[in-house]
């Protein structure tokens, strides 16, 4: 690199847009990892069925948060 460049030396200097939906995107992955855990452990331990919803409405959450994603 030249001295004097007004380049970025490293990738990482870039600076890239703010994601504006970045909180509200780890708050539905932190729900649906909890909820995930929720429903083996249930599926698991306990029934089947009642765990396979909980799954089921965990996966809801984490479809938002993909949406999210693309629409960034």
């Amino acid at each position: 690199m030249e001295i004097g460049s007004n380049r970025p030396r490293h990738h990482r200097l870039m600076k890239e847009p703010k994601d504006k939906y970045l909180q509200i995107r780890n708050i539905l992955n932190i729900i649906f990892m909890l909820g995930a855990i929720a429903g083996v452990s249930i599926y698991f331990l306990a029934n089947a069925t009642v765990g396979t919803i909980i799954i089921l409405a965990a996966m809801v959450f984490k479809i938002i948060e993909c949406c999210l994603r693309f629409i960034h």
